[in-house]
C-alpha cells in the first residue's frame, strides 16, 4: 500500500486523478504504476514488462524506480509491505 508521497503533484494525481503540475499525457502511465504499487506486498513485484524496475545505487534505505516515460520515473522506498516517499522525478 502507498503510505506517503514526496511529490505533492503525484499525491494529487493519485487522490483525484488529475493535476496540472504533471503533463496530461503521462497521467495514465503514472496511474497504472501507482495502482500496481498500491497492491504489491514486495518491491520486486513491480518488476513487470515495460516498468524497467530496479534498485537505485547509493541510497540508504534502498530506493527503487520504475520507468514512466523518457527520463521520468517513479521512485519509492519499500518497508514491511508498504511504499513510502513515492516521488516523480528525473533522477539521471
Amino acid at each position: 500500500m502507498i503510505k506517503t508521497f514526496r511529490s505533492k503533484a503525484l499525491a494529487k494525481l493519485w487522490s483525484t486523478g488529475r493535476t496540472a503540475r504533471i503533463g496530461g499525457k503521462l497521467h495514465r502511465r503514472i496511474l497504472v504504476r501507482l495502482d500496481r504499487l498500491d497492491v504489491v506486498s514486495a518491491a520486486e513485484q513491480m518488476n513487470l514488462p515495460g516498468f524497467d524496475f530496479h534498485a537505485l545505487k547509493g541510497f540508504v534505505p534502498v530506493r527503487y524506480t520504475v520507468h514512466v516515460n523518457r527520463p521520468w520515473c517513479i521512485t519509492f522506498e519499500f518497508d514491511e509491505g508498504d511504499a513510502f516517499r513515492v516521488d516523480f522525478e528525473q533522477y539521471h
